[in-house]
């Protein structure tokens, strides 16, 4: 498997089947964590966002209280999720599924936390607002159809609509920032 932080960027159609495989996976990663306390399990990212073209690679927070966060790391790994560690981002621990049914990067994710509270706020903006989604979606085609992309560049590349679609979040200006300097900073 390769390393999908470094290979091109493809952006595809929205597909309607991305709901189900989360619940699929959502399913599993309740079964692996069961002995643990889970707050939620959510689909975030653009494929959580009917009609929004997107990586077809989901994307998926597991929120927990901080207490839990090091047992929950343990109990992933242990399931065959690879630790990458936070990537910058603090009280966030990302993973690598031990398989590609279906591609999906798995976030644990501490809750109430601005990297939570973050995906959760794009996630209803642009399922609130079309027209914000259809421009995301145009910003996100058109970056993955430039030669030689990478994940830093196409981060950077969205950081503008994104913080269009934050202003509609109730997010300080503050956090709003951090937001765009590790969009802009890149995995």
């Amino acid at each position: 498997m390769g390393d999908r932080y470094s290979e091109g960027i493809t952006v595809v159609a929205h597909s309607s089947d991305w709901a189900r495989q989360f619940l699929l996976v959502a399913e599993e990663l309740a079964s692996i964590l069961a002995e643990l306390p889970v707050d939620a399990i959510e689909h975030v990212g653009s494929t959580s966002v009917p009609g929004l073209s997107a990586k077809p690679i989901l994307d998926i927070d597991v929120i927990v209280q901080r207490e839990v966060r090091i047992t929950a790391t343990r109990t992933l790994e242990n399931a065959g999720y690879v630790h990458r560690g936070d990537l910058g981002a603090i009280d966030r621990e990302v993973f690598t599924a031990p398989d590609e049914t279906p591609p999906r990067n798995v976030y644990l994710c501490v809750a109430g936390t601005l990297h939570v509270r973050n995906h959760l706020a794009v996630r209803g903006a642009l399922r609130a607002h079309p027209d914000l989604r259809n421009r995301y979606g145009a910003v996100k085609l058109q970056l993955a159809s430039e030669p030689d992309m990478d994940i830093r560049r196409y981060l950077a590349g969205k950081s503008s609509v994104l913080q269009d679609v934050l202003a509609l979040s109730n997010l300080t200006a503050e956090e709003k920032q951090a937001i765009l300097e590790l969009n802009t900073r890149g995995p």
